[in-house]
């Protein structure tokens, strides 16, 4: 009933995209961050100002990653170097951590003003794996994950929780490498074989190909159905209710 294949004992879920409709707030909060400073950048180095594309730049360079993975990546695809920075550097200084926190700092105001909205299928589809016994976890790349949850009033659907805290203390690469799903699985004590991962973006579903989980579930909210099966989902969804 769950659209699981036999063996599967335990949920690991992505959070924006996945659970939550906040895949957009950081969509926006990455071409904001992004278009400001490359409209500085180029005035400053020359050269025309391409503003920062919210689907295809935000699907190939940040989506799924942890924040200063997808700085970095995106930087390198305009061939843009900046020094790396340090956490404590003030929000849009010109290095990898400030333009990092100015975007943190965007995120956090639009869902200080706007709340979060948890996807209507994602809720029924976690009630209904609840409800059956199996084991659930949310595996973000977000730094914000607590707020989030609490702020959708889903905290207590999760049984163990993986996010940009938990990889920074345990020295987890994010996706697309498998270990902050893998470290999920083994804090619900299974093995990856008997755990299925939900991902909307192509980072996720590789990373849950490349841990060798037993179903990689992809989440089409943008259209991308061929590519999720492309990185690594053996099957795409545009709701999670419609594996119920």
């Amino acid at each position: 009933m769950l659209g699981l294949p036999d063996g599967v004992s335990a949920c690991l879920f992505d959070m924006d995209g996945v659970i939550t409709r906040t895949a957009t707030v950081h969509d926006a909060a990455w071409k904001e961050m992004f278009d400001d400073f490359l409209r500085e950048y180029t005035a400053k180095a020359g050269g025309q100002f391409v503003p920062f594309d919210p689907v295809t730049d935000y699907g190939e360079y940040v989506d799924g990653k942890p924040r200063l993975e997808g700085t970095r990546a995106f930087l390198k695809s305009r061939s843009i170097e900046l020094p790396e920075g340090a956490p404590d550097d003030t929000p849009g200084t010109w290095t990898i951590w400030g333009l990092s926190n100015r975007k943190n700092d965007l995120v956090l105001k639009v869902l200080e003003r706007d709340g979060v909205e948890v996807y209507d299928g994602s809720l029924r589809y976690l009630t209904a794996v609840r409800a059956a016994g199996l084991r659930t976890a949310i595996v973000s790349s977000s730094a914000n994950t607590d707020q989030v949850l609490a702020a959708g009033g889903i905290s207590g659907l999760f049984d163990v929780r993986v996010d940009a805290h938990v990889a920074g203390e345990r020295g987890l690469h994010g996706k697309p490498a498998p270990d902050t799903f893998l470290a999920a699985a083994s804090m619900l004590g299974v093995p990856a074989t008997a755990a299925a991962v939900f991902e909307d973006a192509l980072a996720g579903v590789e990373a849950g190909r490349a841990g060798g989980f037993g179903f990689v579930i992809g989440v089409d909210r943008v259209g991308h159905a061929a590519q999720l099966r492309t990185h690594g989902a053996d099957v795409v969804v545009q709701d999670l209710a419609d594996l119920l």
